[in-house]
């Protein structure tokens, strides 16, 4: 009979198993449920050494919601090649790869749970914000100043995502595919009607469409707003 040898763990090592272990425990219940006794037996060591790595659960819970936050923003990076339609729906069927992994700890965070309203939380969660935004004007060719209609168009648009993200992991009604591409096609719709009233908006999107296939999410919306209107 052999007796294995835990190996000793370097202080970053250790930090970094910790966040990993908590993350794990966090998707799978909301973490104002998950103890420090839960995350010490998950992780193969003791209570008291997880304080000595972390003052308490809320400096963990930060830690963690730091590297989601890190994961969930690179879901928004795209090649900038190819239909703005089919790059968005790559997107955000990414993004609802981590909903489904995170849903716990993408409620709660959005929601509301033990580290939110701190100013960490908060500068995290508009960090991933920020990084959509900023990945959105990528996409669609934009710089510095951006008009003002696009700008509205595309937080107010993340906004319907989260939100639409929440609604969706209260019970999973829609098929998730399907609400994937409803939310591509709402950021076409909402950049429609704002280019209605901008025409540098207007242009922009005309020659964005310009590359869209005839079986891409844009075109779909509008075949489906035509056969409505007649």
């Amino acid at each position: 009979m052999t007796t294995g040898v835990r190996r000793r763990m370097g202080v970053e090592e250790r930090r970094q198993q910790l966040i990993g272990v908590a993350l794990e425990l966090f998707s799978r219940r909301s973490p104002d449920e998950v103890s420090i006794d839960e995350i010490a037996s998950a992780a193969g060591i003791s209570r008291p050494l997880v304080y000595h790595y972390f003052p308490g659960k809320l400096s963990l819970y930060e830690a963690a919601l730091k590297r989601a936050a890190e994961d969930l923003a690179s879901r928004f990076a795209e090649p900038h090649e190819g239909p703005l339609g089919t790059r968005l729906r790559r997107v955000m069927a990414r993004f609802f790869d981590f909903v489904d992994e995170h849903g716990p700890g993408f409620s709660a965070l959005m929601r509301g749970g033990p580290a939110v309203g701190s100013s960490a939380t908060n500068a995290l969660i508009d960090s991933v914000r920020q990084a959509a935004y900023d990945q959105m004007l990528a996409h669609m060719g934009v710089g510095d100043p951006v008009p003002a209609r696009l700008e509205l168009v595309v937080r107010s648009w993340i906004s319907l995502v989260e939100s639409t993200a929440l609604i969706w992991l209260d019970g999973r009604r829609i098929p998730r595919a399907e609400l994937e591409t409803q939310l591509v096609q709402d950021f076409a719709a909402l950049a429609a009607v704002a280019a209605a009233h901008d025409e540098e908006l207007a242009a922009l999107l005309r020659d964005l469409l310009k590359g869209e296939p005839g079986d891409g999410p844009f075109t779909d919306l509008a075949a489906r707003l035509i056969s409505l209107a007649s």
